[in-house]
């Protein structure tokens, strides 16, 4: 049952990033730290007002106590859920729930990543990562993994639907379009169609652009109390709908490679705002591969299952196009650091902030957010809005 009196209940303060794109000479925990004290700074407040935390690793199942540590705080309410790159939005609707109880004032989330400079080489993230996440059905084959997994799910939606890699290309060339407008996007240079179509392949049918990057970063974000964030420095950004879905861990056991549980999270999200995606101003997704942003715009309820493909062609989804979709340059072009999920929801409020200069999007007073974890695994939706949308 939705309990939609938890809507509006709390808002986002502060945001803050660190180490986009490479972070050399600095550890994962650092760069982490100082996107954790620039959220906090931004929202007006200081580390010790902090009294909630959330937090996850790829790498590491005890990460939130020596973040805790580093911090130095004493937080009375903690979450260290790990749904993969999910799991920051993930976060919002227990944050929600503690802060209504009392059981905390303040929740950080926070998240950093350094595996683009780590020292460790990627065959020994892999092996942390098998032990740390075995996936029985699929292993045993050796799957260049995600890759494989979406390339597969790809094949199947272009099968069924008839969808092309020219509108792969689209997203990709709109996430650039959007990237080359923020100058905190790591890969800005001119992308065509074209270019996108003849770059090289790396697993049929995705080529090097329909991949996301793999590079370093870290993001943070406050939530408080609605009363209370009117109060503080920045304006709220409220957190009008939120859930979340998990139908698999593997792709092999998903009942339909084009139909994610996007479905399920969106459906409860959009009904607990009140809103429908007609109303949505703009939406950022979790564009690990290209296909990605096609299957939750399907999901979501943008365009009917199949139809995705063409929904993002001539531009749609690209500066001047009927939706703004990952306006800050996405995974495909920005920063994708391992698990993208936070990056989403702080650029949907700078959004609805507006104060993202030369690519905001012109009177956003609603955002949709739907993180994605694992291999189309795990899915988080949240619906973001400003004051006049309470």
């Amino acid at each position: 049952m939705i309990d939609k009196r938890l809507r509006g209940a709390a808002a986002v303060a502060g945001v803050g990033h660190a180490g986009l794109g490479f972070a050399t000479g600095y550890s994962e925990m650092e760069i982490l730290v100082q996107a954790a004290h620039r959220a906090v700074t931004d929202a007006g407040l200081t580390m010790q007002d902090i009294d909630g935390i959330c937090t996850a690793s790829v790498a590491a199942t005890m990460w939130v106590m020596p973040v805790i540590e580093h911090l130095g705080i004493r937080p009375t309410f903690i979450d260290s859920t790990m749904l993969g790159g999910s799991s920051f939005v993930a976060h919002l609707m227990p944050a929600i729930q503690a802060l209504e109880s009392g059981q905390c004032n303040a929740v950080l989330v926070c998240y950093g990543s350094t595996q683009r400079t780590s020292t460790l080489s990627r065959a020994e993230i892999g092996r942390v990562r098998k032990q740390l996440d075995p996936q029985p059905y699929e292993a045993p084959y050796n799957p260049l993994n995600p890759l494989s997994s979406y390339a597969l799910a790809t094949a199947r939606h272009m099968h069924q639907y008839g969808t092309k890699r020219e509108h792969l290309a689209e997203v990709a060339v709109a996430a650039r379009k959007w990237a080359q407008l923020n100058p905190e996007a790591l890969m800005r240079d001119p992308l065509t169609i074209e270019d996108a179509l003849s770059a090289r392949m790396v697993s049929d049918p995705l080529t090097v652009r329909d991949c996301c990057l793999v590079n370093d970063g870290a993001g943070a974000y406050v939530l408080v109390r609605a009363d209370r964030a009117r109060s503080l420095k920045q304006k709220p950004v409220y957190v009008l709908g939120n859930a979340t879905a998990v139908w698999n861990r593997q792709i092999s056991s998903m009942d339909d490679l084009t139909v994610t549980a996007a479905q399920q999270s969106g459906r409860i999200a959009f009904e607990m705002a009140g809103v429908k995606p007609s109303d949505i101003d703009v939406a950022e997704v979790y564009d690990a591969f290209s296909i990605n942003t096609i299957l939750f715009l399907e999901d979501l309820g943008f365009c009917k299952k199949g139809e995705g493909g063409e929904f993002v062609s001539g531009g749609a989804i690209a500066p001047g196009g009927r939706l703004p979709v990952n306006t800050n340059g996405g995974g495909l072009s920005c920063v994708h650091p391992g698990m993208y999920g936070i990056f989403i929801l702080i650029e949907a409020v700078r959004q609805l902030r507006g104060s993202c200069g030369e690519r905001q999007v012109k009177d956003a007073k609603l955002a949709v957010v739907n993180g994605n974890g694992g291999t189309l695994s795990s899915q988080s939706t949240a619906i973001l809005g400003t004051e006049e949308t309470l």
